[in-house]
């Protein structure tokens, strides 16, 4: 019965307690989380408490915001809550976001310095983003790579397509073909918006829709949802990388993953047998899969008069 009457008057501080901190945090600008409150009592006792953040809250998200330079009409209801969508979906799959921004140490800057030499907007670094997660997934159509090219079009952009050799996951070639992809489109629609819907429904898709529309504006035309949503979860990861600290997200220098110093082989002649070949260059057959993905099986045929660039770590 003691302990009974212990639980209850447990139960009842508690309480009291929480109703206090209710009350003062009424007091205090609700907005401003992690603040410390000292609750004092009759007796003169003092009890230090801090406001916890909640674990789920609204942003005050930007009033402009840009995507290659091209304006995007905020002001627009349907446009706002379309980039509104994209921010929360991504900001509160904490996950994939922090997965993705460590991940993207190791790769933007490669795609950036090529974006940058091939003359296309740095912006399209978060369409790659939006197409792969910067990983080498493949898609139910049978896309594959960072820049999710099919076969028949990773060809178009002279990317090799082999047994052996997959070019879709070599991410300096492929995002080379990229790069031609998106000068190609922009040639044909004058504006990096459309270039960059296009890129999901294609450049027939997106000239046909702005025909049968009579619209020329990516943001006017009625589209399936993907396309719909697609330019948002461009510009939402945008958002979300330019601030991350201000969607809940701080690393510092360690968190991020980075490439190795690679030495680079060129290779001239076919190879039967990776696994010994890397074996022989003191590596071995995982780290030589993991570094060039675009080796696709245990051995490298080589035609006369083709070279390859094998990268391997510095030890």
């Amino acid at each position: 019965m003691r302990h009974y009457h212990l639980f209850i008057i447990y139960g009842l501080l508690g309480f009291l307690i929480v109703f206090v901190i209710f009350q003062k945090a009424k007091e205090i600008n609700p907005t401003v989380f992690g603040e410390e409150i000292v609750i004092e009592s009759e007796k003169g006792s003092k009890m230090t408490l801090t406001i916890p953040e909640p674990k789920i809250r609204l942003f005050d998200l930007p009033t402009k915001i840009s995507f290659a330079d091209e304006p995007v009409p905020l002001k627009e209801a349907d446009v706002w809550e379309r980039f509104e969508r994209e921010i929360y979906v991504n900001v509160y799959w904490q996950s994939n976001m922090i997965l993705l921004m460590k991940r993207a140490g190791k790769f933007l800057p490669t795609i950036e310095k090529i974006l940058r030499q091939q003359g296309v907007p740095d912006d399209f670094k978060y369409l790659a983003m939006a197409e792969s997660g910067l990983l080498n997934v493949v898609s139910p159509a049978g896309a594959r790579g960072f820049w999710q090219f099919m076969p028949g079009t990773a060809k178009d952009f002279n990317l090799q397509v082999s047994n052996d050799v997959d070019e879709r996951y070599h991410l300096e070639k492929s995002t080379i073909a990229a790069c031609k992809y998106l000068k190609s489109a922009y040639s044909k629609f004058g504006n990096w918006t459309s270039v960059a819907a296009s890129y999901n429904m294609g450049i027939t898709g997106i000239g046909k829709r702005k025909q049968e529309q009579n619209q020329s504006d990516y943001y006017d035309l009625h589209l399936v949802e993907e396309t719909s949503r697609y330019l948002f979860r461009i510009l939402a990861f945008k958002e979300i990388f330019e601030n991350p600290v201000k969607y809940g997200f701080e690393f510092s220098e360690q968190d991020i993953y980075r490439q190795p110093v690679y030495r680079e082989l060129m290779v001239d002649q076919s190879i039967p047998s990776l696994a010994q070949w890397a074996i022989k260059h003191n590596s071995n057959y995982k780290i030589l899969k993991i570094h060039n993905p675009w080796l696709r099986s245990s051995k490298l045929s080589v035609k006369k008069g083709k070279e390859y660039l094998i990268k391997l770590p510095v030890s």
